[in-house]
C-alpha cells in the first residue's frame, strides 16, 4: 500500500487530557479517534492491528477444534448459546462441543476515567465448552488455558496466569489497571485478591498463657478496632472483628482479626448466598442487644457464626461484648465460643505464601483473558479481550519515539522510505523494492508522500513498524539502510536482497542473505 492514499492523520503532540500512555500513541499515531467518552473508531492502522489480533486469535482456537459462529449483538452471548444447546444438542455422541465468536459488547458501568481498558465497547472472543463430563470438562479448560498462552505469546505480551474463582484470569501489569494480583517471589503463584489465600503474618505479640474465663471491661466510647487498641495498649491483631451480615435472608456473625478485612465475596461463597447484605442498625439491636463497635460471639446463639481461619488456634483475645461500651478479654475462639472456620479475609501487605511461604508482591494489572469452569457442571466458558491485548501490547511495546510493535501484530512489516520520492533513481529503486517485498508476503507499506525525510522517519517511528528500508544516497554504491524500530539497529544492505533481508528476519525458516 501506498501512504500518500491512506488516511494516517498522526500527530506531533500528545492529545489535551490523555494519561495513559497506550492511549496517547494510538491516538497520536491515528489509530484511533474518541468520539464520545469510551467510544472509540478504529481507522485504518487501528482495524489492520485488530485485524491480526482476531487472526491469530481465530488460528489459535481453530487449532482446539473451536466452531467460529456469528451471534445477534442485542442478546448476552452466553444465553443465545445455551438457548441453541438446549435445544439442538440432543444426546451425548454430539459432545464435545466448542463454540467461538468474536463480538462487541457494552459495558452498562460508568467508569470515572473511560479509556481503552474501561471502554464502553469492547471487542471479546468468547468461547463455550460443552463436554460430557467434569472431567472432560477439563479438558476443554485446559485447551483454552494453552490456547491463550500461545495468543499471548504471538502477540509479545508478557503475562501473568492469576487464579480466580473457579477457573484463572490472565492480567498483564499496568499502573492503569483496575485488578490487583497477588503474587509469591517464590513459587511464582498467582491469585487476584478477590479469591487469593495466603498465610497471615504473625502477630507482634503472642497470646496470654493460660485457661482463663471472657473478663468484661468497660471502654466509654471506644467503637473501633483502632480506638480499643489505643486504650489497651494491644495491638489490633490481639481483638477480633466483629461484623454481621444477612445471607440468603439470615443473619450471620463473621469474625476476622482485628487488623484484617472481610472479603465479601469469599464469604458469600462460604454461606452459599445467593443475596447478601450488611446488617441494619435496628436489626443489630434486636439481635444483640447493643451496636455496633461492642458487639461479639460470646453467648449468640440465635445466628451462625464464622471465623477466618487467622483465628484458628488463638486464646485470650479482646473481643465486644455485646454491651454498649463494653467489651471482653480472654476469649477463645473453640472454647468460649464454637465457630466454622472459612477462609473469609482479604490478603495484606506481610502475608506470606500459603504454598511456600514466599513473600508476596501485589500488582496492579489489566485482565486480558478468563476462563471459567461452571461450578459443578460439565460446561465452560472462556473470554480474551482483543482490544486490552492491544492496549497492552503498546504500552509494553514503546518508547519516546513511539511504538515498537512486534511484528506479529504490527500493521505493516516493513516501511519503504525513499529520502525524496522526486529523485528518479531513488523512487524506481523504491519501486523495485516495494514489488519484491509483496512478492515475498511481506506486509509493505511505501512511503511515496513528498515529505521532508525527518518528517517520514518522524511518522514511521510513531506507528511502530518493525523495519524501515531507507532508500537514500548510499544506493550510489548500491546499498540502501534497514532500520529495526525497536533496537534502532541500522545495517546495510544490497538494494536487491533488502526485500528477502526482512523477510529473513520475520518468516520462520526463510534464511537472510
Amino acid at each position: 500500500m501506498r501512504w500518500s492514499t491512506l488516511f494516517i492523520p498522526t500527530l506531533r503532540e500528545n492529545p489535551a487530557d490523555v494519561e495513559d500512555v497506550g492511549r496517547q500513541l494510538l491516538l497520536r499515531a491515528g489509530y484511533i479517534r474518541e468520539l464520545l467518552p469510551g467510544i472509540y473508531s478504529y481507522l485504518f492502522l487501528g482495524e489492520r492491528l485488530l485485524g491480526k489480533i482476531a487472526q491469530i486469535v481465530g488460528e489459535e482456537m481453530d487449532a482446539i477444534g473451536a466452531q467460529e459462529m456469528r451471534l445477534p449483538l442485542l442478546h448476552r452471548a452466553d444465553s443465545v448459546v445455551a438457548a441453541i444447546a438446549e435445544g439442538e444438542l440432543r444426546s451425548y455422541r454430539q459432545l464435545p462441543q466448542i463454540w467461538h465468536h468474536i463480538q462487541t459488547r457494552f459495558d452498562e458501568q460508568k467508569h470515572s476515567r473511560p479509556d481503552l481498558l474501561r471502554a464502553r465497547q469492547f471487542l471479546v472472543s468468547e468461547s463455550f465448552s460443552f463436554d460430557l463430563n467434569a472431567a472432560a470438562r477439563d479438558v476443554s479448560y485446559q485447551k483454552h488455558c494453552d490456547a491463550y498462552s500461545k495468543v499471548f505469546d504471538r502477540c509479545g505480551l508478557k503475562y501473568t496466569v492469576a487464579e480466580a474463582y473457579a477457573g484463572a484470569i490472565f492480567v498483564v501489569s499496568s499502573d492503569g489497571g483496575e485488578v490487583q494480583v497477588m503474587s509469591c517471589r517464590s513459587c511464582g503463584h498467582a491469585a487476584d485478591l478477590e479469591n487469593a489465600a495466603a498465610r497471615a503474618a504473625q502477630p507482634p505479640i503472642t497470646d496470654p498463657e493460660g485457661d482463663f474465663a471472657p473478663e468484661p471491661f468497660h471502654t466509654p466510647g471506644y467503637k473501633t478496632i483502632a480506638d480499643v487498641a489505643a486504650f489497651t495498649g494491644l495491638p489490633e491483631t490481639s481483638q477480633m472483628k466483629s461484623l454481621v451480615l444477612v445471607a440468603n435472608g439470615r443473619p450471620v456473625l463473621a469474625l476476622v482479626r482485628g487488623d484484617h478485612s472481610l472479603n465479601e465475596i469469599k464469604f458469600a461463597r462460604a454461606m452459599n448466598a445467593a443475596e447478601l447484605r450488611p446488617a441494619q442498625a435496628e436489626e443489630i439491636r434486636e439481635w444483640f442487644g447493643a451496636d455496633a463497635g461492642s458487639l461479639g460471639p460470646v453467648g449468640v446463639k440465635n445466628m451462625r457464626i464464622v471465623a477466618d481461619e487467622a483465628l484458628r488456634g488463638r486464646r485470650n483475645m479482646i473481643a465486644g461484648g455485646n454491651q454498649d461500651d463494653y467489651h471482653l478479654r480472654h476469649v477463645t475462639p473453640g472454647e468460649d465460643f464454637e465457630p466454622e472456620y472459612f477462609d473469609l479475609r482479604n490478603v495484606i501487605p506481610g502475608d506470606a505464601c500459603f504454598r511456600c511461604g514466599g513473600a508476596l508482591d501485589f500488582i496492579k494489572c489489566v485482565e486480558i483473558a478468563r476462563v471459567h469452569k461452571t461450578c459443578g457442571g460439565s460446561n465452560g466458558s472462556y473470554s480474551l479481550y482483543l482490544e486490552r491485548v492491544l492496549s497492552a501490547a503498546v504500552e509494553l511495546h514503546h518508547d519516546a519515539d513511539g511504538m515498537a510493535l512486534p511484528a506479529a501484530i504490527a500493521p505493516f512489516d516493513v516501511v519503504i522510505t525513499p529520502v525524496s520520492i522526486t529523485d528518479p533513481a531513488l523512487r524506481s529503486a523504491s519501486e523495485e523494492i516495494y514489488e519484491s517485498c509483496r512478492k515475498m508476503d511481506l506486509d509493505a507499506l511505501f512511503d511515496d508522500r513528498d515529505e521532508r525525510p525527518g518528517v517520514k522517519f518522524k511518522d514511521a517511528d510513531l506507528i511502530g513498524i518493525p523495519y524501515r528500508i531507507t532508500i537514500g544516497k548510499k544506493l550510489a554504491e548500491g546499498l540502501v539502510e534497514v532500520v529495526e524500530r525497536r533496537s534502532k539497529k541500522r545495517e546495510d544492505v544490497g538494494k536487491e536482497y533488502a526485500a528477502a533481508f526482512i523477510a529473513g528476519a520475520l518468516i520462520p525458516g526463510k534464511e537472510r542473505p
